[in-house]
Parts: structure tokens; sequence; C-alpha cells
């Protein structure tokens, strides 16, 4: 079984739809003890930092996810939990998130110009993702294939070896990490048809 971590931060039933449409059993909750009883955890979320974390807390879910991360469940993180993963945001003037893994989260500069072209923030829609490494999550993709991504903010880890994908909107940014029993993607896999499922479906089989 999925367990899909409800703290309030919406982009819940997208995932668990494509679960099912993958033949995978899944449970949303916020109960930490139903939670240690699935097989790997997801952790999607969309909207912002600080309220997200204010959620964790007051539900215990920052601790389940310390343990978790510790005793080596698979997790994966989805966009905004992507980001808390790491140990401080930019968003809110500043926010303590997770500290699973070391880095910051960072809003794109504005403004966001190429090749004398002023882009918009959010960056919202289809692109490339540049895989930077072999991993059993991100296995089959045809590099060609394109995501769907939805943020303002991108994470910048202290470690670039974790780095598993890059993309390129006005500049280079992570999309993708592996460390560990941890992978997470900036993009919405389950919003992002094919490659997305293949890459849901290739991350429930994994075992670290």
């Amino acid at each position: 079984m999925i367990g899909i971590i409800d703290y309030n931060a919406g982009n819940l039933t997208s995932v668990a739809r494509a679960l099912s449409a993958l033949g995978y059993s899944w449970i949303i909750s916020s109960d930490v003890s139903e939670l240690k009883k699935a097989e790997r955890i997801i952790f999607p979320g969309v909207g912002a930092a600080g309220s997200a974390m204010e959620s964790l807390k007051s539900l215990k879910l920052d601790e389940f996810l310390k343990e978790a991360f510790e005793k080596g469940v698979p997790i994966m993180g989805i966009c905004l939990g992507t980001q808390i993963i790491f140990e401080e945001s930019e968003e809110d003037g500043g926010t303590k998130t997770l500290g699973l893994l070391k880095g910051k989260v960072k809003r794109f500069p504005e403004p966001l110009v190429y090749e004398g072209e002023r882009l918009k923030v959010p960056h919202m829609g289809w692109n490339k993702v540049f895989w930077k490494m072999e991993h059993p999550v991100f296995k089959g993709l045809d590099p060609e294939y394109e995501y769907y991504f939805v943020h303002s903010y991108y994470v910048e880890p202290e470690d670039s070896s974790i780095i598993a994908g890059t993309t390129f909107y006005g500049i280079e940014f992570c999309s993708a990490i592996a460390y560990k029993n941890i992978v997470a993607v900036q993009f919405h896999p389950e919003k992002s048809g094919k490659p997305g499922l293949k890459i849901l479906d290739n991350f429930c089989k994994w075992k670290p």
C-alpha cells in the first residue's frame, strides 16, 4: 500500500487516481498511525511553504517523515513536497523546512529574462528534464519527454551529486533529486501523462 500524506496542501486526488490507474492500492491520510502501515510514502503538495510546515508540525507529520527517512522507507516528494524536504525556503521571508536533505529553496529571479524575453513566473506548463544520473525511478524515460510544472521556487541542493535531473527556464534549475531512499521531483508526474505514470510505477516497484 502507498501512503499519500494529507497535510492540507492539495493535489492529492490526482496522485491517487494515477496510482489507481497503475493498479496500486493507496491511502490518503494525515494519521501517523495509518501512514506507518504504508510500504512507501508519497509527499505531494502545492501552495506556500510556511502554512504547509505549520500543518505538518500540528499533525506531527514532520516527525513521521524524519523517522520514515531514517528507517529507509521509500519516499517520493512532488512539487512543494520536494521543496519542504530541504532545510530552508526563501518563501514568506524565510521558512525553516524539514531538513531531511541539505540545501535551500530559492525563488526564480525577478525579472526572469532569457534572450531578451521576459519570462512569466510562476513557471507553468510543459518542459523537458535533462537526466543527470542512472536511477531505477527514472529508468526508461525518453529524453524528449516533457513534464508538467507549476512553481515559482526551485531547490538548490548543497550536494550537487544528488541532482538527478535539471530543467531550463531562463536559468538551469534542479528538477529532480535522488538520495538513499528519497526521490523527489519539482514537476507533477501525476499530471504528466505517460512519462509521469512511468515514474510513479517505477517508484512503486523501487527497492532502495
